[in-house]
């Protein structure tokens, strides 16, 4: 099939290993990649955006309770997406919950 675009986790692949990150990194940041789309019901990256986003990173630290290391991940590896594999950088996703600091 002519112009048939690969899948999204082609296309994660094929950018993280151009740019020569670490198989851990490719992990984590499919991880986080798949439980965003998952969360929003298997809508694809394309068609969401910074709301989306907020509203996913606001989840993680209100109701998953993460820790704020984890959250930045997750964020980084979103931005990765948007910018790098799509080609539409996130921009401003506003003010996001953040994880309580531990005692």
């Amino acid at each position: 099939m002519e112009g048939k675009q690969p899948r999204l986790r082609e296309q994660v692949r094929a950018v993280i290993r151009v740019n020569r990150y670490s198989i851990r990194t490719e992990k984590s940041y499919w991880y986080w990649i798949r439980y965003y789309i998952r969360f929003h019901r298997m809508r694809h990256p394309r068609d969401m955006g910074p709301s989306e986003v907020n509203e996913f990173l606001t989840w993680l630290a209100v109701h998953r309770d993460v820790a704020a290391a984890t959250q930045a991940q997750a964020l980084n590896a979103l931005v990765f997406l948007y910018d790098k594999v799509l080609g539409t950088p996130l921009g401003e996703i506003g003010a996001v919950a953040r994880p309580k600091k531990p005692r």
